[in-house]
């Protein structure tokens, strides 16, 4: 049925693949609407039949506007039963082809089209051989960098001397998208054409070397690992033999990953491991780093205990564990109620001023029990070097941590109550200005990275809730004091004392001594008048 270069063609839509003209291949088909068009084309067209590709490879049954309107008209060079439902067809491409019109068989639902040849365009010969050069040193290009083409297929090309040939070959065979092979076949002017498929093998080799490039990189890292691993059975082995204990070692590092530090001071922990597994453990040195290692365990980097959230709570503790007091009291309620409201420690460190015995150690106490957290103290009488803070470096005779970091030890917490006893008897040598490391450690700007000089890695100490106490404020260094707020107990009246003689010191002293509270008699109260 010919007119005016018109055919009808019963329409076999491919999915996922691309057919070009002057290309033999094998194609498999199976849906009812393809087998139909093929019995179609046997019977009546002598095996021709038009091949398009659908947009969407997912569409089981594609309607007419989901499949393109340039394909080849193809002819069933041979045909094979694979099963009861599925067909292998030996296609051979004769010509590009333009469908001017699609339409549904009434009785078979398969297409038909409307089809007219649609052979390349031939514009400059000169501008088609320059393009095809380009197009040829690309495709070697390509072939050079591993591209995937078979042996025989790759002697071909060099052979085809007809530039729409070596198109639709070298298209067909690309491991490209089929929007990009269908883009090359729908191109019309030859010229493009080449053009087209130099850029589609040139984006190829990038793509190419871009794999090669990352791939000799994975294998460069892989081979690196496995030779530290081999490096790694190797010392030991050497270990074993010299009666060295390597398990020690690989159980601190589980440690060391098990405290969850920061990146950077987990990767120096465990060069000092390094060091140690290249070490005897009979070596001074030895010790020495093994001893580091275990402070470093030892410190709560990421452990901390939970606050109390009621307030009232906090209240009833503190008048539990003391009478009267009651501005300092309520300076302290103030205080941890802007603790919870925040979620942090407040910017100024409370300072308890008041003469020996009126009970700043045991309100700090209190402040610790009534936010549920762990108290220590640490005494500052006396202390006049700086490397009591800030500890020795791990690298002299005897070096050991500063106080700070023992308490943070003792805590076993990184956010404790940590009274600072007696600092107005601070005082300063030629060793130091202890009073000067201090301005880092209650500088809530400053203490976040707290460095000590043992440990060597920055230790946060913005969770820490320091309180300090002193006698007098006339010896605290004047820079300290300004990071203080300072509460006064003076003392106490006479039916205080009373109240706190019969309410907690008569009943502790009974108590250690084995006395029954029944067999003592309260004493008189005091009078009141003046």
């Amino acid at each position: 049925m010919e007119e005016q270069n018109k055919k009808i063609y019963p329409v076999l839509v491919l999915r996922g693949r691309v057919m070009f003209p002057q290309i033999l291949s094998l194609f498999d088909v199976g849906r009812k609407m393809s087998l139909y068009a093929v019995e179609k084309s046997i019977k009546d067209l002598n095996g021709e039949i038009f091949v398009v590709t659908q947009k969407d490879s997912r569409d089981d049954n594609p309607t007419i506007d989901e499949i393109n309107f340039t394909g080849v008209i193809c002819k069933i060079v041979k045909m094979v039963n694979v099963s009861d439902k599925n067909v292998r067809l030996q296609l051979k491409g004769i010509e590009r082809g333009v469908a001017l019109s699609v339409y549904q068989d009434e009785g078979k639902n398969y297409y038909l089209a409307t089809v007219t040849e649609s052979p390349d365009i031939i514009k400059a010969p000169i501008e088609e051989k320059a393009c095809y050069q380009i197009a040829m040193g690309k495709f070697k290009d390509y072939i050079s960098a591993n591209g995937k083409f078979s042996e025989g297929n790759v002697e071909t090309v060099y052979g085809i001397e007809d530039y729409s040939e070596f198109v639709n070959v070298v298209a067909f065979n690309l491991p490209i998208k089929e929007s990009e092979k269908q883009k090359i076949l729908q191109t019309v002017v030859l010229a493009d054409r080449l053009e087209a498929l130099a850029k589609a093998l040139n984006d190829l080799v990038e793509s190419n070397r871009v794999e090669q490039m990352i791939s000799r990189r994975v294998k460069k890292n892989v081979e690196e690992s496995q030779k530290e691993y081999y490096l790694r059975e190797q010392l030991k082995a050497i270990h074993e033999e010299l009666g060295d204990d390597q398990s020690e070692i690989e159980s601190l590092r589980e440690k060391v990953k098990a405290k969850k530090m920061p990146e950077e001071d987990e990767e120096k922990v465990f060069k000092e491991l390094d060091r140690m597994s290249r070490m005897s453990a009979s070596s001074p040195d030895y010790a020495v780093l093994r001893t580091y290692v275990d402070w470093i365990l030892d410190l709560p980097f990421s452990e901390s205990s939970e606050d109390t959230k009621d307030i009232n709570d906090a209240i009833k503790m503190l008048d539990e564990d003391h009478f009267g007091l009651e501005k300092v009291k309520e300076r302290i309620i103030e205080y941890i109620a802007v603790m919870q409201l925040t979620g942090k420690v407040g910017g100024s460190i409370l300072c308890l001023v008041g003469p020996p015995g009126v009970g700043k150690t045991s309100v700090g106490t209190s402040v610790a029990r009534a936010l549920s957290r762990r108290f220590v103290r640490m005494s500052l009488g006396g202390v006049k070097d700086e490397a009591e803070i800030r500890g020795h470096r791990k690298t002299y005779i005897g070096a050991m941590p500063g106080r700070i970091i023992y308490a943070l030890k003792d805590a076993k917490v990184n956010n404790p109550v940590l009274l600072l006893d007696e600092i107005d008897k601070l005082s300063s040598d030629l060793r130091g200005d202890p009073a000067s490391a201090l301005l880092e450690v209650l500088d809530p700007e400053q203490n976040k990275t707290f460095r000590d000089r043992y440990i060597e890695i920055p230790f946060d100490l913005s969770k820490v809730l320091f309180i300090t106490t002193a006698n007098t404020l006339d010896t605290i260094p004047a820079p300290l004091l300004d990071r203080m707020e300072v509460i006064s107990l003076d003392g106490y009246t006479q039916e205080e004392k009373y109240e706190i003689a019969t309410r907690f010191l008569i009943p502790k002293r009974l108590k250690a001594n084995g006395v029954d509270e029944a067999r003592w008699s309260s004493p008189r109260k005091p009078s009141t008048r003046s």
